[in-house]
């Protein structure tokens, strides 16, 4: 796998090459370039589809250890990767985690063309209230590890309030082993991610962020997972209309990895940004 080094640390990614538009694909907390395994072959073929894994805790190569890993950081982070790979008019297709919006926000987005927002985090909600404990943890001695532990359970794998309410549908286990892996075996790996945890802005700052984000003119699409138990469909409502150049996607049957429950459905909406929204913009 290619990786890019980067003032924080390297970045490993998939890059599928191609002359079509660019996508940049942004995973969640505890996951890497693998969630979007599901809908890389058939965007492929249209699209240039790049997924880089962020040090969000399914990271494989630590950072550096005096990298500012924060929220805004991590956002800064991302616009650092689209620079150093030369990457113009992107669309970043996210979900779960809420950096893209930070990003806009925070640093700068002149290589960002229009977003995907999937199910995601979004103003004040950093992290949704079933996923606080894990903050919580990140403030005690030990408190990373022994999350991981029970994440590596049955129980915190498919139970109700614990990764079960990440999808509807049960996750491979090697999939999910290759996520939860780094964070529970490596410590230097366990920083990175506490680093990110205890960065989480207050509330009036996370709501400034999102006010400053919605200034952005490019094209947006909102498709949200109307079963989601982590982020309530009427937060992808609020989320869409926050933004002047944007449309509303409800995906059913679907918890918040929608590329994992609804992978097709997933592919349509990206392909629908482009169809409707993107479109319009060019005329």
């Amino acid at each position: 796998m290619p990786l890019v080094g980067l003032s924080s640390g390297p970045i490993e990614y998939i890059d599928t090459g191609g002359e079509g538009p660019v996508l940049v694909f942004v995973h969640g907390l505890l996951m890497n370039d693998t969630a979007w395994r599901n809908v890389l072959d058939d965007l492929s073929r249209d699209f240039r589809c790049v997924c880089p894994t962020l040090p969000l805790g399914g990271h494989r190569l630590p950072m550096n250890p005096d990298a500012d890993l924060s929220l805004i950081g991590m956002a800064a982070l991302l616009a650092e990767f689209l620079e150093a790979l030369d990457l113009e008019s992107v669309t970043i297709v996210q979900n779960d985690w809420g950096g893209a919006q930070v990003l806009i926000a925070t640093s700068d987005a002149t290589r960002v063309g229009g977003l995907v927002l999937t199910s995601c985090e979004a103003f004040e909600v950093y992290p949704p209230a079933p996923a606080r404990a894990i903050v919580l943890a990140a403030r005690i001695p030990a408190g990373l590890r022994l999350v991981m532990k029970v994440l590596d359970t049955r129980i915190g794998r498919r139970g109700p309030g614990a990764w079960g309410w990440m999808s509807k549908r049960p996750i491979p286990d090697g999939i999910v082993d290759a996520w939860f892996r780094p964070a529970t075996e490596r410590p230097d790996i366990r920083r990175d991610l506490r680093k990110y945890l205890l960065s989480v802005p207050s509330r009036e700052e996370l709501l400034a962020i999102a006010a400053r984000s919605a200034t952005f003119t490019g094209p947006v699409t909102v498709a949200w997972a109307t079963e989601d138990r982590m982020f309530p469909v009427a937060l992808g409502r609020r989320l869409a209309a926050s933004f002047r150049h944007s449309q509303f996607l409800e995906i059913g049957d679907s918890y918040t990895l929608i590329g994992e429950d609804q992978p097709q459905e997933l592919i349509r909406a990206v392909r629908a940004h482009f169809t409707t929204l993107a479109a319009d913009g060019a005329t």
